[in-house]
């Protein structure tokens, strides 16, 4: 694969109208790494951030937006073994995924679980890699225990709760509106409407007064204290956003009492050694959970890469319930 391929950026900090096809030079895969020809990409909040001028892309990332991929394998630089060219791969990439084709390293590629269409399986490394990493791994969730998902209904939220139940665990989700609830609660999910409920004493209420183990947030600011008020003695909670603020003010006192953990992470800034290790433990532990008749990606809608600000707009809009896709090659599965 050579010469020049179609990706989205964005002209300027703005609104998903400033998100816009442009023609760039296909990439050559390095040592370490494999050239994708993308099938479809997973759209994601980060994404946004980006494109908003919240969020920066890092030193030395394209310009291209896009987190996560799905496609086969083109072309292989240097000293990879494997995937081999032809091999169908799903990927976690540092910026580049909204386009025809996109660099990968080697070892941050998964294979598509079978049963899964490439569409769906190019939604799924962003949130794999972060419900490993932040709710088993860092979290330390066990069979057994209870997690409060906040954001039930996004991309990782429907993910997150599917995972926790095939983990042994149980799962308390937040969703707004009762469409939502309910759909979530189709899913096996025990689910609270934020919109109207006294958080912390339905979780009490739910959990029999013991509290949930771990809590995975993505609001901040004021919710971590009504997250710590319903946690179980030696909870952990893991902040993976902060969508009502960067800054609150925290009760020690309680942290103390309870014997809690408050920790956060984000994958973006981790180095490729890190996500190296993260993709073997996902492709041991969690690959395997994944696939007909098991988990599998909850989709909500799909959209052509030329509509890039369209599927931002969607995401934007909270109406989804499950993940947002760009579909780049029109025939994809």
């Amino acid at each position: 694969m050579s010469g020049t391929m179609q990706a989205v950026v964005a002209a300027a900090a703005g609104g998903p109208e400033v998100l816009g096809l442009v023609e760039r030079p296909v990439p050559a895969p390095g040592a370490g790494e494999v050239l994708i020809r993308v099938a479809a990409a997973g759209v994601n909040r980060p994404d946004i951030m980006q494109r908003t001028g919240a969020l920066p892309a890092p030193p030395g990332a394209s310009d291209i937006l896009g987190l996560e991929v799905a496609g086969h394998v083109a072309a292989v630089g240097p000293g990879v073994a494997s995937p081999a060219v032809g091999e169908a791969v799903m990927a976690l990439v540092k910026s580049g995924g909204y386009a025809e084709a996109v660099v990968a390293k080697a070892d941050q590629c998964l294979p598509v679980p079978d049963g899964l269409s490439l569409r769906e399986a190019a939604v799924l490394p962003e949130g794999l890699f972060t419900i490993w990493h932040n709710l088993f791994d860092r979290g330390g969730l066990g069979p057994g225990e209870i997690a409060l998902v906040e954001g039930g209904a996004g991309g990782i939220g429907t993910l997150a709760l599917q995972l926790v139940q095939a983990w042994g665990a149980q799962v308390i989700v937040t969703a707004g509106g009762p469409e939502k609830c309910a759909a979530l609660e189709a899913m096996g999910a025990r689910a609270i409407d934020y919109r109207t409920a006294d958080l912390a004493a339905d979780v009490l209420r739910l959990t029999g007064g013991r509290g949930v183990d771990v809590v995975l947030d993505i609001l901040g600011g004021d919710a971590i204290n009504t997250h710590l008020a319903c946690m179980a003695p030696g909870g952990r909670h893991i902040g993976l956003s902060f969508m009502t603020g960067m800054v609150a003010p925290v009760d020690l006192g309680l942290l103390m009492r309870k014997g809690l953990w408050l920790s956060s992470s984000t994958l973006r800034p981790k180095s490729d050694t890190e996500k190296a290790a993260i993709a073997r433990d996902v492709r041991t532990h969690l690959l395997p959970l994944i696939g007909p008749g098991k988990v599998r990606p909850v989709m909500s809608q799909a959209f052509p890469l030329a509509a890039a600000g369209d599927a931002h707009a969607a995401l934007e809009s909270g109406r989804n319930i499950g993940k947002i896709a760009l579909t780049v090659v029109q025939d994809a599965p």
